[in-house]
Parts: C-alpha cells; structure tokens; sequence
C-alpha cells in the first residue's frame, strides 16, 4: 500500500505516534496566506470608522457588521493585515487622541477621557499609564516644560514618533511589571 497521507496520518502525527523516520521536512517554510483584496477593502472600511469615530464603542461583532464578514473571521482576518487586534488598535487610536489633546488643549483630564470614549476616568488613567509610562497630567506637566520646537516639523512625523507602543496587550504588560520581567523593553549594545 503506497504512504498517501490521510486525515489519520495527520491526527497521528499531532499526536506523535507517527514514526518520524517516515515523516518528511519540508524544504521551504510556507508562505503566510495572501488576503483577498476585496476583503482587505472591507477590512479598511472597517478600520476607517474606527479612526473616523474612535470615541465610539466598537465591539467585534459591529466592526463584523461593517466588514459584512463573521466575528471570528474579522477578528483573524484584522490582525493577520495590519499586525493587532482591533481592540487594540482602538487602544491605540484613543491614546493618540488624548495625547495631542493633553499636548494641544487645556481640557480638564476628565473631559479628556470622555471626549475620548473612556468609560471611566479610572480606566483611561490607569491605560494610559501602562502605554506611555505616565499619567496623563504628568505627561502634560511634561510636555509644557519640554516643548520644543515642533512647529518646523511636519505634523505626521511628530504623530509617528508619539504613537503609543502597543506590540504586547496592556494586561500582557500587566503581567510582566508584577511579574518583574519586561521582555519588550529594547536595551542599547555597545
């Protein structure tokens, strides 16, 4: 009988029972899957309204809806095309907003973090510290005795360079600082 893999074969080896001699390494690794581009369309019309309207609520099954795609597909699909998840990625979004209103406006902090789209004022504080490291008055306190001259750079690189650092989960940073390991922190080689 010739070795035609089955769906058996398979189970077998995620298990391990299969005897590895058999089993053959493949030469190349795959290549990640390649999106459709009507559905990346739809995934930027999703993305649109998040930036549009960031102080909105925006759960997975409204951002589905807008994609006309299933929860979990959008879910999958959203980060496999622009690297995060949405939610964080609304994070994000809400961040930078309150920065540059912290940075630009003399807005009380609360009206900040409503205008923002935070529930509560706890919760916007208690983020913002994890993703920048301050609070948000000390980041204003901060910014007023520091400015510089931005005025002479373009605004789009002054946005790029205070975009917030997301590539872990907020709780994920959590977890780390109580842990009292910080594997996302970059050190400088000599």
């Amino acid at each position: 009988m010739p070795n035609v893999p089955t769906q058996a074969g398979a189970v077998r080896r995620r298990r391990g029972r299969e005897n590895p001699a058999t089993l053959t390494q493949p030469t190349d690794p795959p290549e990640p899957p390649s999106q459709d581009p009507r559905l990346l369309r739809r995934l930027l019309r999703a993305k649109d309204r998040m930036d549009a309207a960031s102080e909105e609520d925006w759960p997975v099954e409204r951002l589905a809806g807008v994609s006309g795609v299933s929860r979990a597909h959008f879910a999958r699909s959203f980060k496999e095309a622009f690297g995060v998840p949405p939610h964080r990625y609304l994070l994000t979004r809400r961040i930078e907003r309150a920065t540059a209103l912290l940075r630009d406006t003399d807005l009380p902090i609360t009206d900040i973090a409503f205008t923002t789209g935070w529930g509560s004022l706890g919760t916007f504080g208690r983020t913002f510290r994890d993703v920048t490291g301050e609070s948000p008055g000390e980041h204003r306190a901060r910014w007023r005795a520091t400015h510089h001259q931005l005025d002479r750079v373009p605004h789009c690189h002054v946005q790029a360079a205070h975009r917030p650092d997301l590539i872990s989960a907020v709780s994920e940073k959590r977890r780390q600082q109580a842990d009292g390991t910080n594997p996302t922190s970059l050190q400088e080689v000599p």
